[in-house]
C-alpha cells in the first residue's frame, strides 16, 4: 500500500510544528524558550499517535550572551560572543591565522588575539571544526579566539566552545562577520586589540523527549534530532527542520506500524548546540546492545538531495541503497565518519548510525549559526520528499530481514586515524579511547 506516500506529501503536520519552532524566538539550551519546545514537540508527537511521550531532564551548564566588543584603534567592531565563552577583557596583538589549520599554529601566538576563518581551502583533506580551532589557539597560549565567518552578508557565526570536562571554555572567544574580519586582518593585524565579553554563567536545566512507535521490542531504532538552537536566529534549518521531519516521519510510521518489526524509539534532544548533551546523558545509560541503528536528522530540508553520512557501517550503505532504488529517488550514501552531531556519542562504540543532512553545496553551516538561519530558506515540497524517504528507510532498518552489524570500538578509532581526525579530536577533548583494546 502506497497511500502513506500520498498522505505525507499533502501533510502540514511537520511544517506546522516547524513554524511553532522557529516562532518560538530562543530554544537556547536550558532557556524557558527550549522548555516550551520541547513540551510542544512531546504534544504533538503524541497527537500523530506515538505512546508515552515524555520529557527526561537532567542538569547543563547554563550560558547566556550579553554584550561583546572588540576594539581596534580608534574603531569598535561589532562582534558577538561565542557560546560557553567567559567573560574576560584582553588586549594583545592581533594575529590572522587564515583558515585555522593544524599548519597555521607554527608561530608565536602566546599572549595574541587570533583570528581565524569558518572554512578551510577545497584542498585540505577534511573538516576543521571551529573548537579545534580554539583549542588549538588555547594550546598555542592565544588570549582571546576571533572566529570569522567565510559566508557573506555582514553576518557573525556563533557556535560553542568548551569541553564535557569544562563547558566553559579558556579563553574568551567572540564571532564577528567576514566583512568585519577582513577589516580587522587589513588594518590592525599586528596591532594590539581589546576583546570583551559580557555573559551569564549559570546552571540550568535541559531535556530529551522521548516517544515509542512499533512493537514493544526490547531492540529499537532510534529516529533522533535535536530541538535547541543558536539565540541569534529562528534556528530553522538547525534544527527545527530536523524535528520537524522526525514528527512528519512519526505520524506515517504510525499509520505503518504493522509493517514495523522493531520498535521505533523517538528521541528529540535538547542542548546539542552546546557539546551534544543530551545525547551523550542518553548514551551514557542507554543499553547499545539493544539499538539496532540510528536515523538522526541534523540540517535536513536545506536542500533537495539528502545525504545519510553512514560511518562506515556497510549494512547501513546497503539498506540506504535499497531503498534509493525501490523508491527511485537519489540518496547520497558516504562511508566517511562525520562526528558532530547527536548520533555520535553511541557511534563511538560501535553503534550503527546515520548522520542526515541536506546536500547545499556550502563548505561548512552556509547560513547556520547565523542570524540568517530562518524559515523562508526551507521549502514544504524538501520536508515532505525527505519525509517520505525515511519513513521507508527507518521501515528497513525496523525490518527483521535487514541485519546491522555492529562494528568494534577500535575500528572506529582506527578509522578516525585513517581520516586524519584524531589529533583534532584529541586537542578538544573528543578523544574518549584511552585505549580502545580493551573495550
Amino acid at each position: 500500500m502506497t497511500d502513506w506516500i500520498g498522505e505525507t506529501f499533502t501533510s502540514n503536520v511537520g511544517w506546522k510544528h516547524l513554524e511553532r519552532l522557529v516562532d518560538t524566538d530562543i530554544r537556547m539550551a536550558g532557556s524557558d524558550g527550549e522548555r516550551r519546545a520541547a513540551e510542544s514537540t512531546r504534544d504533538a508527537l503524541a497527537a500523530v499517535g506515538a505512546r508515552d511521550a515524555h520529557l527526561d531532564n537532567f542538569e547543563i551548564q547554563g550560558w547566556a550572551r550579553g554584550s561583546a566588543m572588540i576594539h581596534a584603534g580608534d574603531t569598535t567592531q561589532d562582534c558577538i560572543s561565542l557560546p560557553r565563552s567567559p567573560n574576560g577583557r584582553i588586549t594583545g596583538k592581533l594575529v590572522d591565522i587564515d583558515h585555522g589549520l593544524p599548519s597555521n599554529f607554527n608561530h608565536d601566538l602566546d599572549g595574541a588575539v587570533v583570528l581565524a576563518a569558518s572554512d578551510i581551502p577545497d584542498w585540505h583533506d577534511r573538516y576543521v571544526h571551529r573548537r579545534e580551532k580554539y583549542y588549538r589557539a588555547v594550546e598555542a597560549g592565544a588570549a582571546a579566539f576571533i572566529y570569522r565567518n567565510h559566508v557573506n552578508g555582514c553576518l557573525p557565526p556563533t557556535g560553542s566552545v568548551g569541553t564535557e570536562e569544562a563547558p566553559i571554555g579558556e579563553i574568551p572567544a567572540v564571532g564577528v562577520s567576514k566583512e568585519v574580519g577582513q577589516r580587522l586582518s587589513r588594518r590592525f593585524s599586528g596591532n594590539d586589540v581589546t576583546v570583551s565579553t559580557n555573559v551569564d554563567v549559570h546552571q540550568a536545566t535541559s531535556q530529551n523527549i522521548h516517544a515509542d512507535l512499533g512493537p514493544e521490542t526490547d531492540t529499537a531504532v532510534l529516529l533522533t534530532s535535536h530541538v535547541d538552537a543558536h539565540d541569534i536566529g529562528e534556528g530553522a534549518a538547525d534544527n527545527a527542520a530536523g524535528t520537524a521531519v522526525v514528527l512528519e516521519v512519526a505520524r506515517a510510521l504510525a499509520q505503518r506500524e504493522s509493517d514495523l518489526d522493531t520498535r521505533i524509539h523517538v528521541i528529540v534532544y535538547g542542548a546539542e548546540e552546546v557539546g551534544l548533551v543530551g545525547s551523550q546523558y542518553d548514551a551514557d545509560f542507554r543499553n547499545h546492545d539493544n539499538i539496532k541503528a540510528i536515523v538522526n536528522n541534523d540540517g535536513v530540508v536545506r536542500n533537495r538531495t539528502l545525504v545519510c553520512h553512514a560511518h562506515g557501517f556497510d549494512d547501513l550503505i546497503e539498506a540506504a541503497n535499497r531503498v534509493a532504488s525501490r523508491m527511485d529517488h537519489p540518496l547520497e550514501v558516504p562511508p566517511e565518519l562525520n562526528p558532530h552531531s547527536d548520533h555520535w556519542p553511541y557511534v563511538t562504540w560501535g553503534v550503527p548510525g546515520y548522520h542526515v543532512r541536506a546536500n547545499t553545496g556550502d563548505v561548512g553551516r552556509g547560513w547556520g549559526h547565523t542570524h540568517a538561519d530562518t524559515l523562508d530558506k526551507l521549502s514544504v515540497r524538501d520536508l515532505r520528499e525527505q519525509a517520505i524517504l525515511l519513513t521507508e528507510l527507518v521501515v528497513e532498518l525496523a525490518s527483521d530481514d535487514t541485519t546491522v552489524t555492529q562494528r568494534s570500538p577500535s575500528a572506529i578509532a582506527d578509522q578516525l586515524e585513517r581520516e586524519n581526525r584524531a589529533e583534532g579530536m584529541q586537542v578538544i577533548g573528543d578523544w574518549p579511547y584511552t585505549n580502545v583494546a580493551d573495550h
